[in-house]
């Protein structure tokens, strides 16, 4: 059995992990969750994925979430006759909806979206920012340009507009008929690219029906200024600070990760902080030392998981990535500091009968011996609001729900069991308690704090907290029916 972390890993699977021996390897080494990047591989693949996790699931008897990524819409250039052309600070250079074949003065850009939100001024960003050109006059079909920032302008290469809020659907046809496949599929999380404000999140939880939780990317300085809005409508938020640090000067994304990550802990809502985390470990078995102390960073900060994009998809040494970020994270929260910053940033929230029994808890694990918090749940809500407690005792997430057990698997400090359902509190105790003893949180010389809802199997009624000792002679001689 793997030994108890708090934050939680997660490995996006391709070509390098396809194999159930792979994905094994990788859970094994630490991964909760699975990524399925829907930019990539197609259905069949991401459905023998799929299939992989969930036999391995049933093997170790532990849930696991899967996460579908979505693409979202894609901006990229046309074609050049020649492939491609050397662009120079101060040339002149248009974009427009001719299907013309572009060349040194001027090539496609199919989306006349972005020639409706443009303005003189605007910026234009081309293959990762490499390229920057600032818009000196634009219309309803055409943008023509000065070159800031010079460089080789190919075939197809992205776009990016960090200046303005694009006219477009965070859902594009192809992303609807992939959120369609992924809750079809079973999938815990639906994670959302390109989404610029809160309508964004609502369409895409209007689609899904419930059928799987929603996550918003933060890719987008639009994202960042309706960050209120889009994280009150997501279930959880994604920090993508790869294309924010395109769109973005590359200096602003660590504040604007710690401001994120914080307001996400406040709202007791999972995030996740991704991209290039162990960028090297792509072609190394060793990450570089400023890659470790970027994992350290958001660990110390107090984000639920992080993430292995390209590391564990495709690259040459997958499960020593998810390896060396458990052995960072172990790490982390075996330092001292790490305590006292994760609870210099705990904000009091008691508007509510289960945030008071939430705080009650997390207190009572402070001052006593108590092994764990063991907390049944219908819907998740006070699971996460136990997080955002960063209690110094494990959680044990106890459900009958099977796919709230695997989305609670995104959150920080959890231990998802499946529970049966249950009708009386006494049961609750007992099925906690042995819970605690047979992962190895407890054995029967210790305590456990246990919280429910009476009446059981309604969400929301979160209103019972006991210590209960786990030794099951005693429950039974000292509790009520």
């Amino acid at each position: 059995m793997r030994r108890h972390r708090n934050v939680k890993i997660v490995a996006t699977l391709g070509p390098a992990s396809s194999s159930k021996e792979v994905i094994r390897a990788l859970f094994d080494a630490g991964a909760d969750v699975f990524r399925l990047n829907m930019s990539h591989g197609s259905h069949d693949d991401h459905r023998a994925r799929f299939d992989t996790i969930r036999a391995i699931e049933a093997e170790v008897g532990r849930p696991i979430a899967v996460l579908a990524d979505l693409q979202g819409p894609k901006l990229r250039v046309g074609q050049f006759t020649a492939g491609a052309h050397d662009l120079e600070e101060g040339d002149r250079f248009r974009f427009d909806l001719s299907p013309e074949t572009g060349d040194s003065h001027r090539v496609q850009l199919p989306h006349p979206e972005i020639f409706a939100a443009l303005i003189e001024g605007s910026e234009l960003l081309v293959n990762d920012g490499k390229i920057r050109l600032t818009v000196d006059k634009c219309g309803a079909d055409f943008a023509d340009c000065i070159v800031t920032v010079g460089g080789t302008i190919s075939d197809r290469k992205g776009v990016n507009v960090p200046d303005v809020v694009l006219p477009l659907a965070a859902l594009s046809d192809k992303d609807r008929a992939d959120l369609e496949f992924a809750c079809q599929l079973g999938v815990d999380w639906l994670a959302l690219s390109f989404v610029q404000r809160a309508e964004d999140v609502e369409e895409a939880k209007a689609l899904a029906q419930g059928r799987a939780a929603v996550l918003s990317k933060i890719e987008k300085p639009a994202a960042v200024r309706a960050f209120d809005e889009i994280l009150k409508a997501s279930d959880g938020i994604m920090v993508a600070r790869g294309d924010l640090g395109v769109e973005l000067p590359v200096h602003s994304v660590p504040p604007i990760q710690k401001r994120l990550v914080r307001l996400c802990r406040s709202a007791a809502k999972p995030v996740i902080v991704a991209t290039q985390m162990l960028e090297s470990m792509i072609d190394s078995p060793m990450p570089t030392r400023a890659e470790v102390s970027d994992v350290a960073n958001a660990i110390y900060e107090g984000a639920d998981a992080v993430m292995l994009s390209a590391e564990s998809a495709a690259g040459s040494y997958p499960i020593d990535a998810v390896r060396t970020m458990d052995n960072v994270a172990r790490s982390v929260e075996a330092d001292p500091n790490y305590r006292s910053i994760i609870e210099a940033a705990r904000k009091a929230s008691l508007s509510s009968v289960p945030d008071a029994i939430v705080t009650a808890a997390r207190e009572i694990a402070e001052t006593t011996d108590v092994a764990a918090i063991c907390a049944f749940s219908q819907s998740g809500k006070t699971i996460s609001l136990i997080a955002r407690e960063r209690p110094r005792v494990p959680i044990l997430a106890l459900s009958p729900i099977e796919p709230v057990t695997r989305r609670m698997c995104l959150t920080w400090g959890t231990h998802c069991v499946i529970t049966p359902r249950l009708s009386r509190f006494k049961e609750a105790v007992v099925n906690a308690t042995r819970a605690a003893r047979d992962y190895g949180f407890a054995d029967e010389s210790r305590q456990v704090v246990v919280m429910a809802g009476v009446p059981f199997n309604v969400p929301g009624t979160t209103n019972i907290l006991r210590i209960a000792p786990c030794d099951d002679r005693l429950i039974f001689a000292t509790d009520p029916e």
